[in-house]
């Protein structure tokens, strides 16, 4: 009787796979992907935000056995970042991840603020998928505006002395692109040109897809009425899905990483 509940209980995990892998059927579903992040308004407060908002994503993909890479970071004054991208390897990390793009709201105790008040905090994450190289994009050196400068990361032998960091602007869709964690000037300008066509490619699936709302200009509105997900530490412990009303009242398991319960639920909303 029990060699029989383990062989339900084991067909059951193997169904659920199988029906979260029908929602992972678009073309680039299975690729790698980007994940980038912006800090909002509010300085230290929201850049510390930003920085638990990335090593939420990093700590999911080590559990998921998932390659990531720093590909730029630009760190806050005080704490946190104002901004930072990361690459994630790994099967199928882009179809996982996609629904993740947005606003994520932050409400606590502010451990910045010497009058322990609560704080509302915002940043946004976009999520972009790694293009093959046999997907064909034209890009117009006429449309590129390419800017180097000096790395501003982390210090140690990696510190650049030369203005190795590389900053690619497409002139016709205002999107940015940025890399300094290669040494190599060359090699950081290659890794921006693969962003770019990630973006690029990204920005046309919208575009078919007919979606209403215009990506970048949604980048703008970092606040209020925009978020996807809140996280409340304080007053009370609350983790909630804004777009299909999925919630945890584990906001620690959801920032330490353990993210797929929202992740499969923002997949059946598709």
């Amino acid at each position: 009787m029990n060699e029989l509940f383990l062989s339900l209980k084991d067909l059951k995990i193997i169904v659920k796979k199988n029906e979260v892998k029908c929602f992972l059927s678009n073309e680039a579903d299975s690729n790698d992907c980007y994940i980038e992040i912006h800090a909002g308004a509010g300085g230290t407060e929201s850049q510390d935000w930003a920085d638990m908002l990335r090593r939420m994503y990093l700590k999911w993909a080590d559990r998921k056995k998932f390659k990531s890479n720093l590909i730029s970071e630009h760190k806050g004054e005080e704490a946190g970042i104002k901004s930072s991208t990361i690459k994630v390897e790994g099967d199928y990390v882009f179809g996982w991840l996609k629904k993740e793009s947005g606003i994520h709201r932050l409400v606590r105790i502010s451990p910045f603020d010497s009058g322990a008040r609560r704080h509302t905090s915002f940043a946004s994450v976009w999520v972009y998928p790694v293009i093959d190289e046999n997907i064909n994009l034209e890009i117009l050196d006429k449309d590129l505006r390419i800017d180097t400068y000096r790395s501003s990361g982390a210090g140690g032998q990696h510190v650049n002395t030369t203005d190795s960091a590389v900053r690619i602007t497409h002139l016709p869709t205002k999107i940015v692109v940025q890399c300094q964690n290669e040494r190599s000037q060359h090699k950081n300008k290659e890794t921006c040109m693969n962003m770019l066509k990630a973006r690029l490619y990204d920005f046309e699936i919208k575009k078919k897809e007919k979606e209403t709302q215009d990506l970048e200009s949604s980048k703008s509105e970092i606040g209020w009425g925009h978020q996807i997900r809140s996280y409340v530490l304080q007053p009370y412990r609350l983790v909630k899905d804004n777009r299909n009303n999925f919630e945890s009242s584990d906001p620690d398991k959801i920032l330490n990483g353990e993210i797929d319960d929202f992740l499969e639920q923002s997949l059946y909303k598709i």
